[in-house]
């Protein structure tokens, strides 16, 4: 344990490889040259949203074990989650794989609730390697949240746009460029925000509150960090925790990125603003944040996908979207360990 709400692994806990999947807007985005494989049909060929995500889930599942060298049974655990009800995204996605699967919720911080729980694992002792992944897609999560893409519904520049894809990482005791020496877990956080379209002003809170614990935890200041990154607030979000986080004596203007500002170009893409969902964090990750760690360019991040915890139920009922983050601390170990996996 460190600190109120963080661990610092006493063990080492490797991210040993990663792997990207998106759709075609993604790939038209300023990451579209780094993702593994970019997807033009949003239906993946298949009959439905729902079953195409867990087609991106599958894909990317097989992509990492490729790069890796390795098969299903090479698995020890598979944490995984999505947005959709019952999370079967994942649920009929990894079902081929064969393997013993936690499902997850976290909303959008899904991955690095993945993340944290599959280091624990290994940090444990419990098993040599474990699938961390998660996925979302713009269509199905406008079916489960919002309208019918047939309404044509107006979007508030406020809005987001759910990303198409689904990354993966197999964390293990293996060595590699890129080691995940501590996590934050998150608290749930409730300004009583209540609009749905603002996902980044809902989200905000949470962020800041685990940023600044993690400061604290760990007795560090923003400057020991290359970057902190989160995983979806937008351009609207990223003022507000800013401006949190300066009320809490914390300034990482300097450090911050956020994955849903990178992933897309608002003013080409009519994204507003920016991207969002569980695969947004998780394909940067994957594609554009963990390479630079294991070339050295970086040599801590602090990566904190950001959730909305609201359901249909929860919505239509007029309750507030609370909101969670959840921190992992991400360093680079040397390029002795580089296996080429980035």
């Amino acid at each position: 344990m460190k600190g109120n709400q963080s661990i610092e692994f006493q063990k080492e806990v490797y991210v040993l490889g990663a792997a990207s999947v998106t759709g075609q807007k993604e790939g038209e985005g300023p990451l579209g040259a780094v993702f593994d494989k970019v997807v033009k049909d949003p239906m993946f060929g298949q009959k439905t949203w729902e079953e195409a995500e867990s087609r991106f889930q599958g894909e990317a599942a097989g992509l990492v074990l490729q790069k890796c060298s390795l098969k299903p049974k090479d698995i020890r655990m598979v944490f995984a989650g999505d947005l959709l009800a019952q999370s079967i995204a994942s649920c009929f996605g990894l079902m081929e794989l064969n393997r013993p699967v936690y499902g997850l919720f976290g909303a959008c911080s899904t991955m690095g609730e993945a993340l944290s729980l599959g280091a624990m694992m290994i940090d444990g002792g419990y098993g040599d390697r474990v699938l961390a992944m998660t996925s979302s897609h713009f269509a199905s999560a406008e079916k489960e949240f919002r309208f019918p893409l047939a309404y044509g519904n107006q979007r508030p520049p406020s809005s987001s746009w759910t990303v198409t894809g689904s990354g993966a990482c197999i964390l293990s005791k293996e060595k590699s460029p890129v080691r995940i020496t501590g996590v934050t877990s998150g608290k749930i956080i409730d300004f009583g925000l209540k609009d749905s379209q603002n996902m980044g002003g809902c989200m905000a809170p949470a962020a800041a509150d685990t940023i600044a614990q993690n400061l604290r935890d760990f007795d560090r200041i923003p400057s020991d960090y290359d970057k902190i990154i989160t995983g979806d607030l937008g351009s609207i979000g990223r003022e507000i925790l800013l401006e949190l986080l300066k009320q809490k004596d914390f300034d990482i203007t300097e450090q911050y990125l956020d994955c849903g500002m990178i992933i897309f170009d608002p003013e080409k893409q009519d994204t507003n603003a920016g991207g969002s969902g569980c695969g947004c964090a998780a394909v940067v990750l994957a594609s554009w944040i963990l390479p630079r760690i294991a070339s050295g360019e970086w040599k801590r991040v602090l990566f904190v996908p950001t959730g909305a915890l609201m359901s249909k139920v929860s919505f239509f009922e007029g309750q507030s979207v609370p909101g969670i983050a959840q921190g992992v601390v991400l360093e680079y170990c040397g390029k002795e360990n580089d296996h080429g996996l980035f």
